[in-house]
């Protein structure tokens, strides 16, 4: 199976604007002193499904990552456990954890702000968008605001590390 291309963003739309509702949401984890990553899903023409930012802290729960937060929305939502035609929007790449629920959510394509070279397991340390062992394969943008996404992070931590000094 062939890694999908990824499409044009829906008429009226960049994909910009979809990474704005993630970062958004990394923007709300921060203030609640979460690791501030977000997450946005789409379906194909654009609309918002659901969205979610980091809450494994506050809720005590080591899947609470806003991409688990955000698919479990959607599939509440659209009354299904599967995803297709839907777009991922999330300021981190995802985690192994992620990825795996993003491939059998059978999400379309993810889009993601900044690279993980730690945990990231779409590129950095894994090409989980294309794995050959599974029977989904998803397209992949990354970049899309990496700035941000990525100063939103370096600054959190700095702060969190000033506090405890």
């Amino acid at each position: 199976m062939t890694v999908p291309t990824p499409p044009d963003a829906p008429a009226g739309t960049n994909w910009r604007d979809f990474m704005e509702v993630a970062f958004q949401e990394a923007c709300n984890a921060a203030k609640v002193d979460e690791a501030p990553i977000g997450a946005a899903l789409f379906s194909s023409s654009g609309t918002l499904i659901a969205k979610a930012h980091n809450q494994p802290i506050i809720s005590n729960d080591p899947t609470g990552h806003a991409e688990i937060l955000c698919l479990r929305k959607a599939a509440k939502t659209l009354g299904n456990y599967r995803l297709p035609n839907t777009i991922l929007a999330v300021t981190l790449e995802p985690c192994l954890m992620c990825t795996g629920a993003i491939i059998h959510a059978r999400v379309a394509g993810v889009i993601f702000g900044a690279r993980d070279p730690r945990t990231g397991a779409l590129v950095s340390n894994l090409n989980g968008y294309a794995l050959p062992f599974t029977n989904h394969k998803m397209w992949l943008i990354e970049g899309v605001m990496e700035d941000e996404c990525s100063s939103i992070l370096k600054r959190f931590f700095l702060e969190r590390r000033k506090r405890k000094e």
